[in-house]
């Protein structure tokens, strides 16, 4: 992996845990349950898949200095 997929799988993971928490944050008062739940479950997701791809990011970086 070159350095610069890396360290743009780096940003996107960053970029995709900032932009989830911040839905997260910015969710209105007044909806069902429901929406809550399933907003939740994919905010949690996101985050998960957003460490992922730092996780990647990280380790394509480490192999290309070497």
């Amino acid at each position: 992996m070159s350095r610069k997929i890396a360290g743009f799988l780096i940003a996107l993971g960053v970029f995709m845990v900032f932009e989830w928490i911040n839905l997260g944050f910015n969710l209105a008062d007044g909806h069902a349950t429901g929406f809550y739940v399933v907003h939740g479950i994919l905010i949690a997701v996101n985050i998960i898949l957003a460490a992922v791809l730092m996780i990647i990011g990280v380790r394509g970086l480490r192999r290309a200095r070497v």
